[in-house]
């Protein structure tokens, strides 16, 4: 049982995991970001549209339909964000009303064109497409070690994408100008701007980041939870990964163990409730203790995190 803990963890904590690095770069930059829900999800549409019109011409079973999926749904998340970022950075909208708003709009319109392409392709007005579950694979030698083998069985393909992003994203932030200059703009845009630096170009790249990363993670969620699209996409993820990047200080490497914590509570109750014999009903509740650490940790660490001092603020060029 503990192998398969540790095997549903990571796959569900890697998708999370991407997701909150998406959000800890919109952040960082100072642009609050509510929408990380919404990106995943219209990133996911996308993603499983381009699925859905290749799998007759490539085989269902491909495996280059799904990596050709990421790469649609990375390009669909980043497309969608330039909304967030259009109202945050160009018009200056309120940073919360905005996520909220593209969040909305994310699960209405997905479920309408779902059903429209559906009818189109098949004459019924369905609001899902069929995906199918991603191959596994194990790693060999790592996957033999005991315990911690479990997490090198049975891995999704992208989970080891999503560790290789991780990784790049880690080092863009931290080791480049690039990052540099994303940081400072969290922290004292005004600075910034006086050293010659564009606040606006670097928030709105850092967005549609934040939405192309989401949108990955969506479609990974589909192919491997969901094996669907649908508006089930929806299913709270998104805040989920929020709330993993503000307990882990918008920090990466503490945001990826927050995520594997999230990832390994959520299967541990799953296996709990099937090790106790209870009904399939009662597997929701087990289900929920992601959400209810959520609270908790909340509740007792909150005081403790210091988001960046300029996010959620609107940048003002005149403002010394």
């Amino acid at each position: 049982m503990l192998d398969k803990v540790f095997i549903d963890g990571l796959s569900f904590a890697a998708p999370l995991l991407i997701m909150a690095i998406g959000a800890i770069y919109s952040e960082k930059s100072g642009v609050t970001n509510l929408a990380v829900e919404g990106f995943q999800g219209f990133g996911a549409f996308i993603g499983a549209l381009v699925a859905v019109l290749l799998m007759p011409i490539l085989g269902d079973g491909s495996q280059t339909v799904i990596y050709i999926a990421m790469l649609a749904a990375f390009i669909g998340g980043g497309v969608y964000a330039g909304l967030h970022a259009l109202l945050c950075v160009k018009f200056r909208a309120n940073q919360v009303i905005s996520g909220v708003v593209v969040n909305i709009l994310a699960v209405a319109l997905t479920t309408f064109l779902t059903a429209a392409v559906n009818n189109a392709l098949t004459g019924q007005s369905s609001n899902k497409f069929i995906l199918g579950i991603s191959n596994r694979y194990d790693i060999p030698g790592l996957s033999q070690i005991p315990v911690i083998g479990a997490l090198f069985q049975d891995m999704y393909p992208f989970e080891w994408v999503i560790i290789g992003v991780a990784i790049v994203a880690w080092y863009l932030m931290y080791k480049t100008r690039f990052g540099m200059h994303l940081r400072a703009c969290g922290e004292n845009p005004q600075s910034v701007d006086a050293a010659g630096g564009n606040v606006a170009r670097t928030r709105f790249l850092a967005v549609l980041l934040s939405g192309a990363l989401s949108g990955v993670g969506g479609i990974c969620f589909a192919y491997s939870i969901s094996a669907n699209f649908s508006p089930s996409i929806y299913m709270g993820y998104g805040y989920l990964a929020i709330a993993a990047m503000i307990f882990g200080n918008w920090n990466i490497p503490t945001t990826a163990a927050v995520c594997l914590f999230f990832g390994l509570a959520r299967s541990g109750g799953y296996q709990l409730c099937l090790y106790m014999g209870l009904p399939s009903n009662y597997s929701d509740l087990f289900m929920m203790l992601p959400y209810v650490l959520t609270l908790l940790l909340l509740a007792f660490f909150s005081k403790k995190n210091h988001a960046p001092a300029a996010v959620g603020e609107a940048f003002d060029k005149g403002k010394r």
